[in-house]
């Protein structure tokens, strides 16, 4: 089945999943979670002092890399368009979804300049040279677009989520468990919409899997200094490769995709299945030997120290 058709033929189903998105939506406010009563205690303006509030550093490399990728929304706005195009419910759920994730770097950012969490000349740096580097993640059509977008929304979903429940402060991780929501409710829309594409056309989806999974990258990867920025956050559980494969890629795609049950797929798809379930059997086994080796330097620290 050809993108246009496809869409076409899962038009009534994004409708369906937009009025169900809108009905479960709570409005909320950025600056009603930013805590404001902070700026008291010091002026942004002033030079930054990475004493007055500290953070672990792995969480202070998380909210950057979270803010930045928040940042970027306009090319993510602009894949969709050209991914699902701009009509009737497609056109809607986009406008809707880049309406609510703008809100997600009003509330990180204001939260780290008003309490010091981190530069806002770092910050404004970073921003203006991930904006400048863009989106390059490789997404063909439609379908490889509903793979990637719902594995990518549960992945930050899931980055906010650890990363708030590593933050002290009540404040901090309001605001990371309120963005993590949203992500959460974008992530089902496209989990479902892709379960639609399942039933109308499996073998395009199994494909679109298959190639999405192996050259997955979170959409932070342009960030400068990225690997060590991932290497810190990975070492301290916020997202790494055994959260990747566990709470990602096993639940969507074995479960929810029910990727080895499918029927009637072409022998290009069988093999592509074939390929992939080998695929996430090796991740799985390279996520337990350094989940494993990351434990022991844990246990090691704690009993050094």
């Amino acid at each position: 089945m050809n993108e246009i058709d496809l869409l076409h033929e899962l038009a009534p189903e994004a409708e369906r999943l937009l009025e169900r998105h809108l009905a479960a939506s709570k409005e909320w406010f950025p600056h009603e979670l930013v805590p404001w009563d902070e700026v008291i205690k010091h002026d942004p303006r002033d030079d930054y002092d990475p004493e007055f509030r500290p953070i672990p550093d792995a969480v202070k490399r998380a909210l950057f890399v979270n803010l930045l990728t928040e940042d970027n929304l306009p090319y993510y706005t602009t894949d969709i368009t050209r991914l699902f195009g701009l009509d009737h419910a497609w056109g809607a759920w986009n406008r809707r979804w880049t309406a609510e994730e703008g809100r997600h770097s009003i509330v990180i950012r204001d939260f780290l300049t008003v309490t010091g969490a981190l530069d806002p000349k770092v910050m404004e740096r970073g921003r203006m040279q991930h904006a400048e580097h863009g989106f390059h993640q490789p997404i063909g059509g439609s379908a490889d677009g509903f793979v990637y977008v719902a594995l990518q929304e549960l992945a930050t979903r899931i980055s906010h989520w650890n990363t708030g429940k590593l933050m002290e402060d009540k404040a901090g991780n309001d605001v990371m468990k309120r963005v993590a929501a949203d992500e959460n409710m974008h992530y089902l829309f496209y989990k479902d919409i892709a379960i639609a594409a399942l039933s109308v056309d499996p073998s395009t989806m199994v494909l679109a899997m298959e190639r999405q999974v192996k050259h997955f990258e979170m959409p932070g990867a342009g960030i400068d200094d990225f690997s060590n920025h991932a290497k810190a956050i990975a070492e301290a559980g916020i997202y790494n490769l055994s959260i990747h494969h566990d709470q990602i890629l096993a639940p969507v795609i074995l479960r929810h995709w029910r990727l080895e049950a499918l029927e009637g797929l072409s022998p290009e798809a069988e093999q592509a299945r074939e390929r992939l379930v080998h695929r996430m059997s090796r991740i799985d086994k390279v996520a337990k030997s350094q989940e494993a080796r990351r434990q022991k330097r844990l246990a090691e620290g704690g009993a050094a120290a």
